[in-house]
Order: C-alpha cells, then sequence, then structure tokens
C-alpha cells in the first residue's frame, strides 16, 4: 500500500513536467511527441535542478514513511522466498558450490561455536550426550570405527608424532628420572 503511494506521488510529479512542457511546446505552435518529452524529462532529471528537487521531494515525511520498508512485509517476503520451490533450488545450486559454502561456514564460525560452548554448558544437553555415548548402539558403532585400518593408521601417526615431540621427550626423561631416585631412596630404605 506504501510503496502504492509512493509510485502515485512519483507518477504525479513526472507527470506534471510532462504537462508543462506539453504546455510550453503547445504554446511555441507545435505539438510535442513522447519521445521530445520524454528526452526533455530526462534531461531535467539530470540538471543539478532536477536532482534537488528529487531530493527535496524524497526528504517528504510522508514520502519517507512509503520508502520505510515494513518489517512483516520483508519478513514474509524472505520466508515465501526460502520456502518457495525456487527458493528451495537456488540454496541446493548455492551449497554446491565450494567456494560459497567455505565462506558460508567461516561467516557462521562464530556463532556455531557461541552454540556448542552454550550446548557444553548445559545440564540437559551433557545429560543427553552421555546417553547418547551410553547407548550399546553407539559404543558398538564406535568401536568398529576404532577397528578401521583408516583410524588404526591415523592414531599410529599421532603416537609417532607425539612420541617424536620435543617436549613430550622431555616430560617422560623427567618421569623416568623421578621414578629412578624414587626407586634409588626406596633401595636405600630398604637396605638399612
Amino acid at each position: 500500500m506504501k510503496r502504492n503511494s509512493l509510485l502515485m506521488v512519483l507518477t504525479l510529479s513526472f507527470m506534471s513536467v510532462l504537462i508543462a512542457g506539453c504546455a510550453a511546446e503547445g504554446q511555441a505552435g507545435g505539438q510535442a511527441n513522447y519521445d521530445e518529452t520524454k528526452k526533455m524529462v530526462i534531461d531535467i532529471l539530470k540538471t543539478d535542478d532536477g536532482k534537488k528537487a528529487l531530493q527535496e521531494v524524497l526528504k517528504d515525511k510522508e514520502i519517507k514513511q512509503a520508502l520505510v520498508m515494513d518489517e512483516q512485509a520483508v519478513t514474509k517476503t524472505i520466508q515465501t522466498t526460502l520456502t518457495s520451490d525456487q527458493g528451495k533450488e537456488f540454496w541446493k545450486k548455492a551449497f554446491e558450490d565450494p567456494k560459497f559454502v567455505e565462506s558460508y561456514a567461516k561467516s557462521m564460525q562464530k556463532e556455531h561455536e557461541k552454540v556448542l560452548k552454550g550446548l557444553m554448558a548445559d545440564p540437559d544437553y551433557q545429560k543427553m550426550l552421555t546417553d547418547v555415548l551410553q547407548d550399546p548402539e553407539m559404543q558398538k558403532t564406535m568401536q568398529e570405527a576404532m577397528k578401521n585400518q583408516e583410524f588404526r593408521k591415523h592414531l599410529q601417526d599421532v603416537i609417532n608424532e607425539t612420541l617424536s615431540s620435543p617436549l613430550y621427550k622431555a616430560k617422560i626423561e623427567e618421569t623416568l628420572l623421578k621414578a629412578a631416585e624414587e626407586a634409588g631412596k626406596q633401595g636405600q630404605d630398604g637396605g638399612s
């Protein structure tokens, strides 16, 4: 409804310019044709005066109200577009494009992290997760996945990586030295 009133105001504005142009032509003795009038209106709109006139029209409170988007109309349009067959087809094609998927995932990453952190702190979610992990079918599936050759190879690579890490080697060495010292102390206490 608001859009219609905006169109009506703009149409009336242009018609007044056209009528004024035609009246001037009529007084000169000739009749302006459509193309000449159209060209004249376009030329007028391109001038600084024409631009100022449009800006003043757009500053009018009634026009502004007509231009402001109705929140319900926008929401309804988005919902209709997303749930329509064309909308579903668009999203299906969009998610087949790896670049789109990557940019979409990056844009949503922080939101996903917030959701997951919130869920991890939620006692109801923790209970549901525990129930799922304790489900015999789930445990069976996880055991079968762990027996998989690819998983075993990955696990072996992780263990080799960990064992070759200088930090891990230093921790193991420290732990072995402590154990040797304790064993030496126990041997001395037992011998005396």
